[in-house]
């Protein structure tokens, strides 16, 4: 394997270079996520490496030992969304059965709660999130001497999901799923054609990054409505959510798409604004519900911790071999070539 990763990472490098000769340098590309940079951002500062330098440290360090996984021996820890979860989960088991000798832990608490344990208390060395970081919270890195840097995994279509025995429901319109998640009590409210029957419905918790990105696009970033919606269950834990869905044909919920793909067979996703969640709509957002997934670090962990750069690298590296296995849909090539050059910006600043 180790000759397989050198080679393959060797490309990337050289790719990496090449995309950084023509749209800027790797660092750039990093500051762009953090508050419009400051001083050292200035690509004329005197103290910053030349493009030259900068390559010439890049090709050292593709040949070097520790970006090979396999030569680590620390552990890797990170939480976040319990919709990168899987993926998540997926690299480290392959990263394992390839070798890596240490630990890799990853917790699925939330998005909101892994910025939480990246950004204020310090404890972990990735988060993982279903939606970008806050200003807050990139603000709360900052003042315990991080500075957050972002790399796009993926892309998830978020399912909204009913029982496959539920036999009156194929699809909905974005105000009627306004409806359904806040004032309306039974079905027949939203349509009087549907049943008269109380709405359940399972909405991942308050920490989420799911939550979050739903009350943005549905509710216009207005959290009210779904806090106030009778006969709603909250959950942390999208397993929990998925069989809430199955125990009732009048209950509804939703999630990332991996958890319907895991259960298609007992689970109808539904169609929005007419638009269904395959492959072509996700790929040009045209999906309503479309979204990105990130993993995230810090450039000084990433330098101080090797077992970390090594980690983040083979992810990026093996992702698209994996994502669509998982249930989730690739990132574009111009996408993980910015997650790319956002590593390199990270181990040559």
């Amino acid at each position: 394997m180790k000759k397989k990763f050198r080679v393959v990472l060797a490309l990337i490098i050289l790719t990496a270079i090449l995309l950084t000769a023509c749209g800027g340098n790797g660092t750039e590309t990093i500051n762009n996520n953090s508050n419009n940079g400051g001083a050292n951002n200035d690509s004329s500062d005197s103290n910053s490496p030349s493009s030259e330098d900068t390559q010439d440290e890049v090709m050292e360090m593709s040949f070097a030992d520790y970006l090979d996984p396999l030569a680590q021996t620390g552990d890797v820890v990170s939480a976040g969304s319990s919709t990168v979860f899987p993926l998540a989960s997926r690299m480290a088991e392959r990263l394992g059965d390839e070798g890596f000798p240490g630990t890799i832990t990853i917790d699925s608490i939330g998005s909101g709660a892994g910025f939480e344990r990246f950004c204020e208390a310090g404890e972990t060395d990735v988060s993982n999130a279903s939606r970008p970081i806050k200003d807050s919270e990139r603000e709360a890195c900052n003042d315990i001497g991080r500075e957050a840097i972002e790399f796009r995994v993926g892309t998830d279509a978020l399912a909204v999901v009913v029982s496959a025995e539920n036999d009156f429901l194929t699809e909905l319109s974005m105000e009627e799923l306004a409806q359904v998640f806040s004032t309306a009590e039974n079905w027949s409210d939203v349509n009087p054609d549907w049943p008269a029957e109380p709405i359940l419905r399972y909405v991942p918790g308050t920490d989420s990054g799911t939550f979050d990105f739903f009350v943005e696009a549905v509710f216009d970033d207005d959290k009210a409505p779904i806090l106030e919606s009778t006969g709603t269950e909250f959950s942390e834990d999208d397993n929990i959510l998925v069989q809430g869905v199955l125990g009732s044909p009048n209950a509804i919920g939703f999630f990332g798409y991996a958890y319907y793909a895991e259960n298609a067979d007992a689970l109808t996703i539904l169609t929005i604004d007419g638009v269904e969640p395959i492959k072509e709509n996700v790929d040009t957002f045209s999906y309503p519900l479309s979204r990105p997934l990130f993993i995230y670090s810090d450039a000084s962990i990433m330098q101080e911790k090797p077992q970390i750069a090594s980690y983040i690298l083979y992810f990026l590296t093996y992702v698209n071999e994996e994502i669509e296995q998982v249930g989730y849909f690739p990132a574009s090539d111009s996408d993980l070539a910015g997650a790319l050059n956002s590593w390199i910006g990270a181990m040559t600043q």
